[in-house]
């Protein structure tokens, strides 16, 4: 090939692609999205965990609904007070009061307290409980099963089993309610932090079923109703329950209850 034919396909090559540049350049200038720089604050603010507990996928979802007044500055459970106040900040907003929340397991039925029926051998996962004889092998059908799917989801090391029952660390945990949705039995919930109080037990079954079961199941006597002095307390279905915005932690129910099926936390 000629030195002439080397420079023309040179300066074709140089001329398309110029044209393209400017083409694309030209394409990003006309379908350019523009970005809410509040929202890309707002994101910067947030933990970055990603882990959902404020009902959006992940924090860029949350520092959009934000952004767009659709969600409350301080919607974000793991940051809390303090990011709230940061976003806030850049809303031009006030943070307004954000009540700390943390996880509760409702089941003290460790391996010292309640009835095994069987020996269990299989998958050490909660959610496949279902598919085996009576949904474990603990005789109460509604306690906690002890093979640690809530620790697995904890993306904050809270929740651990001890001796067969799932404890929340109430200081590490931040309510992202991971653990709330994998439990198959739904014995987490989230409670105020605040709280002194709160029943650690899920069994409706009456009460001499709770007493072959477990040596701290809710029988459903309602003691701690007579005792409540500020009626917080309440019984369905043989089953206590605390109204936590009534109660006043006085530790009557407690103290009174005679399965101690209601601990301080």
């Amino acid at each position: 090939m000629s030195i002439t034919g080397i420079l023309s396909a040179a300066a074709i090559v140089g001329i398309v692609g110029i044209f393209v540049g400017l083409f694309l350049g030209a394409a990003g200038i006309r379908f350019k999205v523009e970005v809410d720089e509040r929202e890309e604050a707002v994101l910067a603010a947030l933990p970055g965990n990603n882990c959902g507990g404020c009902g959006y996928a992940g924090c860029s979802g949350l520092a959009a609904a934000i952004a767009k007044g659709e969600a409350p500055v301080n919607a974000c459970p793991v940051g809390g007070a303090g990011v709230g106040e940061k976003i806030a900040a850049i809303m031009g907003v006030e943070a307004g009061a954000a009540q700390r929340m943390t996880a509760f397991v409702a089941c003290q039925g460790d391996c010292e307290k309640v009835t095994e029926v069987y020996d269990y051998s299989g998958v050490k996962d909660c959610r496949v409980m279902g598919f085996v004889p009576g949904g474990g092998p603990k005789a109460c059908s509604s306690g906690c099963l002890g093979y640690g799917t809530c620790v697995e989801v904890c993306p904050f090391d809270a929740i651990h089993v001890i001796n067969g029952a799932a404890v929340v660390d109430k200081e590490a945990c931040r309510a992202c309610g991971k653990c709330v949705e994998v439990c198959p039995k739904h014995l987490i919930s989230l409670i105020p932090y605040e709280a002194k109080y709160a029943v650690a037990c899920s069994s409706t079954d009456k009460g001499p079923v709770t007493m072959k079961a477990c040596q701290t199941g809710c029988i459903g006597c309602g003691i701690c109703v007579k005792n409540c002095p500020s009626q917080a307390v309440s019984v369905t279905d043989f089953h206590a329950k605390i109204n936590q915005e009534k109660c006043v932690s006085c530790g009557a129910c407690a103290e009174k209850c005679p399965k101690k099926s209601i601990k301080r936390i």
